[in-house]
């Protein structure tokens, strides 16, 4: 079973959720806005794939960041960050057992497709 996390309103989550369906694989889908987020899942999350590769650095919320929140990231700090303001995580997370995928590339779509 593939757990999807997004945002209803993302295109992205929309088109893996389609994608999902026309290719049969059996998936479960988490709306961070109304499911939210656990701190424990996004430091699975963060423990996985690093939280450069789960902080999306281009989304409309980090560009409303103060300046001093977006300087000397660590992971600690990114962490607080993604939990108070949950857009912030770049879409859509794909967990598959315990092996975690971000985004929806081509690799991505390989490895859910295995």
């Amino acid at each position: 079973m593939i757990t999807v996390v997004g945002i209803k309103s993302c295109d992205t989550c929309r088109k893996a959720l389609a994608w999902l369906a026309s290719e049969n694989l059996d998936h479960s889908y988490h709306d961070l806005r109304v499911d939210g987020l656990d701190s424990g899942q996004l430091a699975h999350w963060v423990n996985a794939c690093g939280w450069a590769a789960v902080l999306n650095r281009r989304s409309t919320t980090w560009r409303t960041l103060s300046d001093a929140d977006k300087k000397d990231m660590t992971a600690k700090k990114a962490e607080a960050l993604m939990l108070a303001h949950p857009t912030l995580i770049k879409r859509p997370v794909f967990e598959v057992g315990d092996a975690v995928h971000i985004g929806f590339s081509d690799a991505v779509k390989a490895a859910l497709a295995a």
